[in-house]
């Protein structure tokens, strides 16, 4: 693993907490030698996930739409900022770059990113870890909602399993780090080896 993508909110969220964990995110991804990508925002939750991995010394490569810059929201200080066209374009190439993908609180941009990977995942388009850093139980709702999926026959246990779910950034790393990808992928409707 060189780079973790991480997805999280343009606002800061209602909790203190929250900045706090993209804080600690940012810090120790850059304490273990990894570069960081994310959405390119100087805003919100990414912009504290950026500036905090930037000033412990690490690589931070931002991908923005020209949209969004214009908008003034992308970050001036950054190891790398790439300008693309289009969100689909940007998702593509921040999936491209790293190596592992990790959602912090965040809303529905957020969560796109992260279903997005987590069915290519699925589909076997890559091998690559992914997880929630959920933060005083912000994700609770979706993970009960996740396994009424897998109860109710829409989603296999061993693709639910993909994601590694931890409170604490140092844990969800090291589990991202040992993930085995599963050999099964879902294939219209059926498993495939």
């Amino acid at each position: 693993m060189r780079r973790v993508c991480v997805f999280c909110g343009s606002s800061k969220g209602a909790r203190a907490d929250y900045a706090e964990a993209a804080a600690a995110m940012g810090r120790l991804v850059a304490e273990r030698g990894l570069g960081l990508v994310y959405g390119g925002g100087e805003v919100g939750l990414m912009g504290i996930l950026a500036n905090s991995a930037l000033a412990a010394g690490g690589e931070v490569i931002g991908v923005i739409p020209e949209a969004l810059m214009r908008m003034e929201v992308g970050h001036p200080k950054l190891t790398a900022l790439h300008v693309v066209d289009t969100m689909h374009e940007r998702k593509a190439m921040m999936a491209e770059l790293s190596d592992a993908f990790v959602a912090l609180p965040g809303g529905i941009g957020t969560l796109e990113e992260l279903f997005e990977v987590w069915t290519w995942g699925q589909l076997g388009i890559h091998p690559k870890p992914l997880g929630f850093l959920d933060v005083a139980g912000y994700y609770d709702s979706l993970h009960a909602f996740l396994d009424h999926s897998v109860a109710e026959g829409f989603l296999k246990e061993r693709h639910r399993a993909m994601t590694a779910v931890e409170s604490d950034p140092a844990r969800l790393l090291d589990r991202l780090a040992a993930y085995v990808p599963p050999n099964v992928v879902k294939v219209a409707g059926r498993d495939t080896i």
